[in-house]
């Protein structure tokens, strides 16, 4: 028995990366998965490795940016499963570039999917997180770089999750709901195609962090979500954590 059983769990932008080892993690410690995301096919893979491993997955294709497609996802996870335990917002689509580069449909985008749709899964999954629930949002150590050139539009809109993570964590902790934060480095699909494309910057990068590596979707990204989510972490509550190998100090 994990220390999950028993626990519903929803995770957007499940398909790949990141959201793909939170998923297989939140699995690995008994909790059944709601696994979300735009694309089917990246989405029953990850169900499928799910199901190889002897646990519970449930794909549901959702719009993270279209409200009545979020509202269609959480609808379908309650009337499959009963209830939901662990909501996991994941899913972003990242502004890059310099502010006189970043178009303003790619900063509406990011916010769109990111703040916006934490905002709005947070709000529609409450009445059924009440009593013993948990939140993860996903956001990033952007905002703490001592340059911010190129990365400014995509540290606005993880900050502002931060910060509608801090309110949840605490208006909602008397309704017995746990929000916390993760910034997490790990190696994506998107990121391992950057490492492969410019080794020279990416070993730069890397040299950085004190452990001298990027994490692992699942076993290092994953597993302390799964951590998080587990009652050893009762008492943890409205926290921004870097999973990062020591780069980031968030003082």
């Amino acid at each position: 028995m994990g220390n999950l059983s028993g626990k519903i769990a929803l995770v957007t932008g499940a398909g790949q990366g990141v959201g793909q080892g939170i998923a297989w993690a939140l699995a690995a410690e008994g909790a059944s998965v709601a696994v979300v995301g735009r694309t089917g096919s990246k989405l029953e893979a990850t169900c499928a490795e799910i199901a190889r491993r002897g646990g519970m997955a449930f794909a549901v294709e959702c719009d993270v940016k279209q409200l009545d497609s979020l509202e269609r996802c959480v609808a379908r996870v309650v009337e499959r499963f009963g209830r939901i335990n662990i909501l996991v917002n994941n899913a972003q689509e990242v502004p890059l570039g310099p502010l006189n580069g970043v178009s303003e449909a790619a900063l509406q985008a990011g916010w769109e999917s990111g703040p916006l749709a934490t905002f709005r899964l947070m709000r529609l999954c409450y009445p059924h997180l009440k009593g013993d629930g948990c939140i993860i949002n996903l956001a990033s150590t952007a905002a703490f770089r001592w340059d911010a050139s190129n990365y400014s539009a995509y540290a606005a809109v993880k900050e502002a999750i931060r910060a509608l993570s801090r309110g949840a964590a605490c208006e909602w902790a008397k309704d017995g709901i746990r929000t916390n934060v993760i910034l997490p480095h790990a190696k994506s699909p998107a990121l391992k195609g950057w490492i492969e494309s410019r080794p020279e910057e990416a070993a730069a990068f890397i040299a950085t962090i004190p452990q001298q590596r990027i994490g692992d979707c699942e076993d290092d990204i994953g597993r302390v979500v799964a951590q998080l989510c587990s009652d050893a972490s009762s008492y943890v509550n409205g926290q921004s954590i870097a999973v990062d190998g020591g780069q980031a100090y968030l003082g």
